[in-house]
């Protein structure tokens, strides 16, 4: 199964919430639908598991779901 690749970048931003960085880059159609794959385990945050819907990711990080891998970038 090959893994599809997205990189967001922050821009002038220090972090990002994890729930918007999902519904931002289009891997999930809503916010909500962002909240119940987080606390349900379904997200990994630089290979384990995150459940903070609001964590703040940063630059250097890589957020996972089910195939679709997100390289956060300054």
């Amino acid at each position: 199964m090959t893994k599809q690749v997205l990189d967001f970048s922050l821009g002038q931003y220090e972090y990002i919430a994890l729930c918007d960085l999902l519904k931002l880059t289009g891997v999930v159609d809503s916010g909500g639908q962002a909240k119940v794959l987080i606390t349900e385990g379904y997200i990994l945050r630089n290979g384990e598991v995150e459940t903070r819907k609001t964590a703040k990711i940063r630059a250097n990080e890589c957020i996972e779901l089910d195939g679709m891998v997100i390289n956060v970038r300054e």
